[in-house]
């Protein structure tokens, strides 16, 4: 029986060269990096699983490169949450599941933050909702799991 380490090993090395989007890194390369950013800020190990998986969502669909400029929003948060559920713990599932809306949050709250998103990241904003309402703003803070 493989263990949930072989599974996400398996599933990026099958699927990990495909692009990131239409950013210059491939899926693989952008799990990797967030994984050593977050190791070498000295984060906690589930934090850094966290980051590595917390795309993982993208490579477990099949719609075509191009969906978000149809207009598409591929809810890959809510996919890879459900896909890692039966094989992490909640303090690596959480995270993913909640990093989109951390997105739309910190653009709301944080003057600066839309600023450094870069085009893609801004229309994938745009199809997962924008920044957050003040009402989503306090819905967020409230959920145990936002920091």
């Amino acid at each position: 029986m493989k263990t949930p380490a072989d599974l996400v090993v398996h599933l990026l090395d099958s699927c990990g060269d495909s692009q990131y989007g239409s950013e210059a890194v491939s899926q693989g390369e952008h799990a990797l990096q967030c994984a050593l950013l977050a190791r070498q800020k000295g984060y906690a190990s589930h934090l850094v699983a966290a980051c590595l998986l917390h795309d993982i969502g993208h490579l477990l669909h099949d719609l075509p490169e191009d969906a978000p400029e149809r207009g598409i929003d591929d809810v890959h948060e809510d996919r890879g949450a459900a896909w890692l559920e039966s094989r992490f713990l909640p303090e690596v599932v959480e995270p993913v599941r909640l990093h989109v809306a951390a997105k739309r949050y910190l653009c709301a709250v944080e003057a600066d933050y839309f600023s450094l998103l870069s085009p893609p990241s801004v229309l994938s904003l745009e199809l997962q909702g924008g920044p957050m309402s003040i009402a989503e703003i306090e819905t967020f803070r409230a959920n145990p799991h936002h920091q």
